[in-house]
């Protein structure tokens, strides 16, 4: 999911991008490194112990280089890693947001119409931000209040640190709550703002299994509507499973029950379904399969596999080549 939010980084002028990492950071490490959007300077540091959000950010600005540390003019961007959601022109919004208003501090909101699950938003006099608070912890008043708060925020710089100094553990596991940052601001006179989303969908995080599946909704619906915006048709978009790293030619056409995963790269004209799976699978323009599983394989132009066919990693159907039912496809040097 990080890499979500990365790649929406990826599109707007930032500095440097600290990655916060605990538990998991030898598999979350490799992925970055290998994944990571191109020409984005990325720092990784290391929370040792799980303290809870705020001591994240506190380690985060370790890894600041000492120039951006002591700017007190430069803002600080604030995103969690499981809102694959938000979109750079919101962050970008945010930005122009807060800078706009001279702001302290500026958290992402929404307006839900049930918000239970979700952080509540309390504003005070000229409705200036007043608190977050868990919902918990609310009071029956504070529970009615649709405005929910993201994970995602804008400080100024100057402000960051010694409102992070300030805080206090918030339960008896010692851990430090990044939105008790917004009420030590608001108390000490600084202005706090929120921006409400647009789309709240934007504002959704992952945390159980039901959340993931509606988050992997909305971004294949993303997916499959830009690659058809780009001329691939898809004869069932519900049906239709893309990851982000495939690459599609002009003209591809995918058929229901179509699953790309990995770095497959599919050539102009090629026709893939019903009923396919291919995962790193590199295929010619013009080339046709139907009803098959491809794995770490290539496929020539004009090449047909299938109906199930299973080309196992390694695989070659050279250029022209017709595969024919239940083919089950090995390593190059292979008869057809």
């Amino acid at each position: 999911m990080v890499l979500y939010v990365l790649d929406a980084l990826a599109e707007l002028p930032v500095d440097r991008v600290v990655v916060v990492v605990g538990h998991g950071r030898e598999l979350v490490t490799k992925t970055l490194g290998d994944e990571s959007p191109s020409g984005l300077a990325i720092e990784l540091v290391e929370q040792t112990e799980q303290r809870g959000t705020g001591d994240a950010v506190a380690v985060a600005l370790t890894g600041l280089p000492e120039a951006l540390t002591v700017d007190e003019d430069g803002d600080v961007l604030i995103l969690p890693g499981d809102a694959p959601l938000v979109r750079a022109p919101t962050i970008a919004a945010l930005v122009r947001a807060h800078r706009g208003a001279d702001a302290a501090a500026t958290i992402l909101t929404a307006r839900l119409d049930d918000p239970s699950g979700y952080s509540r938003v309390v504003r005070g006099k000229e409705d200036r931000v007043a608190r977050v608070v868990d919902e918990e912890h609310a009071t029956d008043d504070e529970r009615d209040i649709k405005e929910v708060a993201t994970s995602i925020y804008c400080f100024r710089r100057s402000v960051l640190a010694p409102a992070l100094r300030r805080l206090i553990p918030a339960n008896s596991q010692g851990e430090y709550f990044l939105t008790d940052t917004i009420s030590v601001l608001h108390d000490a006179g600084h202005l706090v703002t929120a921006l409400v989303a647009t789309d709240p969908m934007e504002a959704a995080g992952v945390n159980d299994r039901a959340q993931l599946a509606v988050a992997e909704a909305e971004l294949r619906d993303r997916t499959n509507e830009r690659w058809m915006r780009r001329g691939v048709t898809m004869v069932d978009p519900e049906r239709t499973y893309v990851d982000a790293a495939v690459e599609l030619g002009v003209d591809v056409t995918l058929y229901p029950g179509v699953l790309l995963q990995g770095r497959c790269r599919l050539g102009p004209g090629a026709h893939v379904g019903p009923d396919a799976h291919l995962v790193d699978a590199l295929v010619g323009a013009g080339a046709r399969i139907w009803q098959s599983s491809c794995r770490q394989c290539e496929i020539g132009p004009g090449a047909q596999v299938g109906p199930f066919a299973v080309l196992e990693p390694g695989s070659v159907v050279p250029e022209g080549s017709i595969t024919g039912p239940f083919y089950v496809g090995h390593q190059p040097g292979g008869e057809l």
